[in-house]
């Protein structure tokens, strides 16, 4: 029997990843890649009898995948907070997904294993754009305001690692960052400790400080959109750039455009919790797109469907 983790490459993922780990010790087959690469059920070649977890990446856009693994008798896990679809009915699934707005996977395995390794769970919510989550999270497990902001850094960290065309745009490996990560039951000590953090909070910095002096392409009363540009920086500030932007800008909607390798643009987008259209179902309306309800994306945008795209994004959140 083989076991085999699919994960997203993004904090959540990799934070959801690391408790899953430290609760189940023993040898496992990483399956991974950039935050864009979800439809990874697809590389798992699994058989019968063996154990396959899937983390962090819809269910929906994994059916082809999922549906094959079971056919094949493999046992799965599924935790994710993205859209699902219909969850197909098999004694070889065990689903747990949940796609409330205030909730992401770690969360959803930090509930499974009970909070036994609760401090990952609240470093994923920060990453993954619920700071009232994470701070309350947090509060409860007894951190105080100078540790929440040393596990809100890195949460912020481990999330724009997984931003990029390829993996050669990031700084690590989702793989090799699961690997630096796995010795610390504490996510406080590999933020004190890990050289790997060390180089992960420099590049950080570098990046950020150059993708927060662009301006937007287009602006209107409702929405907010920035065009990258074709640099490995911006690709890897895309996402964290779209977090900090959503925060600053009231009740707008924001989507963010990244030349990529395709010749297109990949799209981060990002709307205030009280729209009446979730990112998601935007997305959704695009061939490659999806998400969850505030946060959504479009992995391939023909740079002819640009104007059009405008205006549909300024037509939904009018």
């Amino acid at each position: 029997m083989t076991r085999f983790i699919a994960y997203n490459g993004d904090a959540d993922g990799l934070c959801a990843l690391q408790q899953l780990r430290l609760a189940e010790p023993g040898p496992v087959t990483l399956i991974t890649g950039v935050k864009r690469d979800i439809k990874l059920l697809d590389r798992v070649k699994a058989g019968n009898g063996d154990e396959v977890t899937v983390l962090d990446i819809s269910l929906d856009s994994n059916r082809a995948g999922l549906m094959g693994l079971l056919e094949c008798g493999a046992r799965l896990r599924y935790f994710d907070h993205h859209h699902a679809g219909e969850i197909p009915s098999s004694r070889y699934l065990k689903a747990y997904i949940d796609p409330a707005a205030d909730v992401c996977t770690s969360i959803l395995v930090d509930r499974y294993l009970q909070g036994r390794f609760r401090r990952w769970a609240v470093v994923a919510a920060f990453g993954d754009n619920l700071p009232a989550v994470g701070a309350a999270l947090g509060q409860a497990a007894g951190l105080d305001a100078p540790r929440l902001a040393v596990l809100e850094e890195l949460g912020v960290c481990l999330n724009y690692n997984a931003y990029g065309d390829s993996i050669a745009d990031l700084h690590f490996d989702p793989a090799l960052l699961a690997e630096q990560i796995l010795p610390y039951a504490d996510p406080l000590e590999f933020a004190q400790f890990s050289p790997a953090y060390a180089r992960l909070s420099g590049g950080y910095a570098e990046d950020m400080s150059k993708a927060r002096r662009l301006s937007p392409l287009r602006e209107t009363a409702a929405t907010h959109v920035v065009l990258l540009p074709d640099e490995p920086w911006a690709r890897r500030a895309i996402g964290v750039l779209a977090n900090e932007l959503i925060r600053s800008l009231g009740n707008k909607a924001l989507a963010i455009l990244s030349p990529n390798a395709r010749g297109g643009y990949t799209v981060s987008v990002r709307v205030p919790a009280q729209s009446k259209t979730g990112a998601d179902d935007f997305c959704r309306r695009f061939d490659t797109g999806g998400g969850r309800k505030t946060a959504g994306g479009i992995n391939q945008l023909p740079k002819s469907d640009v104007d059009s795209f405008c205006t549909s994004f300024d037509a939904c959140y009018a």
